[in-house]
């Protein structure tokens, strides 16, 4: 365990002032040994007080006391510098905390233009329908405070009483797909200020833009919430949506101000600049107070006569842990909030901590009332669900909650002692926003993420300069991939003839040649070239049938749609590729943290059966895979003869498909296999590489019969970590390790992107190889198992059921690798 400002915790002398974060960690290890003690790392982060700016002078006198009544005398200074930027025109992004008070930034000048100008209207963005509700109560209470606190009638100069009359027709609305026909129609008319999602904006304003004239004619706004959720394929198709939104206001007359908010990441301004696809100003200098945190990296220990696939060695899973570190945390009174990956896990981790409490109050260390002060979060994404635990937790109704990740964003949670993060979340970005959570009111606090079995959580937890100290990982998207570009520029010409000044610039901006994917797509009949009036492409075809060929989240068309039997909800859509994979026959699917079993995948009709009643075991396809290579965009010779390598980035084809699956209890103990009849999937899309000569192996130690099974190693553990970088999860990416490719005729490993056209992450993984395979050998290194196991080398979707796998072997080969890098610096 490494340990900054040293702690009073079990076998160290050192005795400094204990913080409330410090005593809340004591009293969880108060019962471990130097042999048990979980802890690897420990580190306060120190509080930080407010930094306050002047109040703009253009902002309404009423907002300001409507504020001042609220108890905001003073804004920060990031809400300053945000406001300001907007006002005066300036696309602006604010990353900053959580809790930090971003949404001032952006409703104080949508309120002011708004009030000033009877016909300007705003457009609000977030990435979930929550989100949205709740930023709609926030500005609805503002906004209502505001009117209340402006003169009228005698007592009101004309300017106040105009502002007032303008303030009541703003009438701001939220447009999704639970909102009638009706009011669909009414906020179209009326509403000035509308909140939505990039689904419904691609499916109605922007396809039926005409309707919406009123509000694109006078958009002075548009706010784009959470950008950093913006990421990957999703991410890549909002931007390019953001592009055709921009467009179409243009058409109408308007030049809207972008307003983006961000949780702390790395190069705001330009991520965010790729998003619009024009220059963004980033504030990220936060100016809101945060409390005091100790934060603690925690792994499990190994379960003692429990082996996993080919007796690999297994940790206690997160969740057990966490139930016992909840326990723990509420017997000493500490409001808790505990981040878990589905509902299924919410659910048992708050019967888990209960069970515990239970026997706590038979021992008399907590009262009775302590259990039933123990819930879950699992209401779906209802916004007098969320308030109700936003009460309860502030006023003590419920001590701790156990949540995935819907909690994230958009509650106003205040007084928590404590955030559990079961498992690394996926990006530092949703680290640092989960553990925001605690310490919020300017109050010392504990965070505690425990390790999965995963080579990244097991990096991180070893490494904690990498999760602690490092930048949050910039956030990839590729507005230019042309399997996502063409269905969408299919979209942009049906809402509008597309001039050949608009291809150029186009094409300069997001480097992709538009026109020849138009001239591509002409050749397919979807759009056709006009000389007349400078040049212009126009629809061809059955193009009313464009808006449904895009997957915001997918990258093609979704050709499987997943219903429920029970009551014949259609909860999505999936390509046929991950249909084959995670739809199968008795897969247990997870959607939106809910778990459900598959009864039928019916590719001929694009079903997917599925049923709430799922078993009490994990579900992982195992598959044959092909990688060919189609073009090396670019390659790079390392070294000579024996001791040489080349690594590249290419386009490839990826023919996959599914043999069979295996059934994993919730501790990873292997129940079956079982076989499935599945045809194979194509997916076109980019992948990193590297080749070795065909010595190199042997000029390291390396014998030829451990070759198969260090190439194997060595990319599971590589798939584990790229996420570390690319902001990917890792069920994006897939990889190939062959000691002989027949493209390549030399020991080859491939990681490729799960989408078709790819989707930025492997071309990333090519940009930061060196730091990228420097941390997959670390993570190997610094696993405490002999031969590999869920930590280091092993996948949960191998499809070749984990074997060969050669820790010893990977750990020689990566460690020649990155010394060849180092040398060739």
């Amino acid at each position: 365990m490494t340990d900054e400002q040293a702690a009073p915790i079990p076998g160290e002398h050192s005795t400094p002032p204990a913080s409330y974060g410090r005593s809340l960690l004591s009293y969880l290890l108060r019962n471990k040994t130097a042999d048990t003690n979980p802890l690897t790392h420990v580190r306060d982060i120190p509080g930080r007080d407010a930094n306050y700016g002047s109040w703009p002078d253009w902002i309404l006198p009423a907002a300001r006391t409507c504020l001042h009544e609220q108890g905001i005398s003073h804004l920060y200074t990031h809400q300053v510098e945000t406001a300001e930027h907007a006002w005066s025109g300036q696309h602006v992004v604010v990353a900053t905390g959580t809790a930090s008070g971003k949404t001032l930034g952006y409703q104080l000048p949508i309120l002011t233009s708004l009030a000033t100008n009877p016909l300007a209207s705003a457009l609000y963005l977030s990435p979930t329908k929550a989100l949205g509700a709740d930023q709609l109560r926030s500005f609805q209470e503002l906004l209502n405070g505001t009117i209340a606190a402006s003169p009228s009638g005698d007592d009101a100069a004309p300017a106040s009483q105009t502002a007032l009359d303008n303030l009541r027709t703003i009438h701001p609305q939220q447009y999704d797909g639970d909102t009638s026909t009706d009011n669909r129609r009414w906020i179209r008319d009326h509403s000035r200020f509308i909140l939505t999602n990039p689904d419904m904006m691609h499916m109605s304003l922007l396809a039926q833009h005409q309707r919406w004239m009123r509000l694109l004619r006078n958009l002075r706004f548009i706010v784009v919430d959470e950008c950093h959720a913006y990421r990957g394929v999703f991410g890549s198709n909002v931007a390019i949506e953001l592009r055709r939104l921009l467009r179409l206001a243009h058409h109408y007359g308007s030049r809207p101000t972008v307003i983006l908010a961000s949780a702390t990441t790395s190069h705001p301004a330009e991520a965010a600049t790729r998003l619009i696809g024009m220059p963004v100003t980033a504030i990220t200098a936060d100016g809101s107070p945060q409390g005091e945190r100790t934060i603690a990296l925690w792994e499990p220990p190994l379960i003692p006569g429990v082996e996993g696939e080919n007796g690999a060695p297994l940790r206690r899973s997160v969740t057990t842990e966490a139930s016992d570190i909840m326990a723990d945390l509420v017997s000493e009174g500490a409001r808790t909030l505990t981040f878990v990956r589905s509902r299924r896990n919410a659910e048992q981790t708050a019967l888990d901590t209960q069970s515990r409490l239970e026997e706590y109050v038979l021992t008399g260390d907590v009262p009775p009332d302590a259990v039933q002060r123990v819930g879950a979060y699992r209401a779906g994404y209802l916004a007098e669900d969320r308030r109700e635990l936003e009460r309860h937790l502030n006023d003590g109704t419920l001590t701790a909650v156990a949540t995935t990740n819907a909690l994230e964003l958009g509650v106003d949670i205040a007084g928590l002692d404590a955030v559990v993060i079961a498992g690394f979340p996926g990006t530092v970005a949703s680290f640092w926003q989960q553990s925001g959570r605690a310490g919020r009111r300017n109050q010392g606090a504990l965070v505690v993420l425990i390790a999965r079995s995963d080579p990244l959580d097991n990096y991180l937890v070893h490494h904690p300069q990498a999760l602690l100290d490092k930048p949050v990982e910039a956030t990839v998207t590729n507005p230019a991939n042309p399997n996502l570009l063409v269905p969408q520029l299919w979209c942009a010409v049906g809402e509008l003839p597309l001039r050949d000044v608009e291809v150029a610039a186009w094409s300069q901006r997001d480097g992709v040649d538009v026109a020849s994917l138009l001239a591509e797509m002409q050749d397919a009949g979807m759009v056709r070239y006009r000389q007349t009036g400078g040049g212009a492409w126009y629809p061809a075809g059955r193009y009313d049938e464009a808006w449904q060929q895009v997957s915001l989240r997918g990258g093609s068309a979704d050709d499987v749609s997943i219903v429920c039997v029970e009551d014949g909800r259609l909860l999505g859509t999936a390509d046929t590729a991950r249909a084959c994979a995670q739809l199968h026959e008795g897969a247990v699917y997870l959607h939106q943290g809910d778990s459900y079993l598959v009864q039928e995948l019916d590719l001929v009709n694009g079903l997917a059966l599925v049923t709430t009643d799922t078993p009490p075991w994990d579900t992982y396809a195992r598959s044959d895979t092909q990688v060919h290579i189609e073009h090396v965009v670019e390659e790079v010779q390392l070294g000579r003869a024996a001791n040489s390598m080349s690594v590249g980035i290419a386009d490839v084809t990826v023919t996959r498909q599914v043999k069979a699956y295996e059934k994993k209890s919730h501790r990873g103990e292997i129940l079956g296999l079982v076989e499935l009849d599945l045809p194979p999937t194509v997916l076109h899309t980019q992948a990193v590489y590297y080749t070795l000569h065909p010595a190199f192996c042997s000029h390291w130690g390396i014998d030829d019969e451990q070759v198969p099974g260090t190439l194997h190693a060595a990319e599971h553990a590589a798939i584990g970590m790229l996420p570390l970088l690319a902001d990917c999860d890792r069920a994006d990416i897939g990889g190939l390790s062959t000691p002989l490719h027949e493209d390549t005729g030399l020991p080859t490993v491939f990681v490729y992107d799960g989408y078709q056209g790819g989707a930025g992450y492997a071309s990333r993984g090519y940009r930061e190889i060196v730091e990228w395979l420097t941390a997959t050998r670390d993570a190997i290194e610094s696993c405490s198992c002999v031969d590999g196991c869920p930590s280091c080398i092993q996948s949960p979707k191998c499809g070749n059921g984990n074997n060969p796998l050669d820790k010893t072997g990977a750990l020689k080969l990566l460690g020649a690798v990155t010394a060849l890098f180092n040398a060739a610096e």
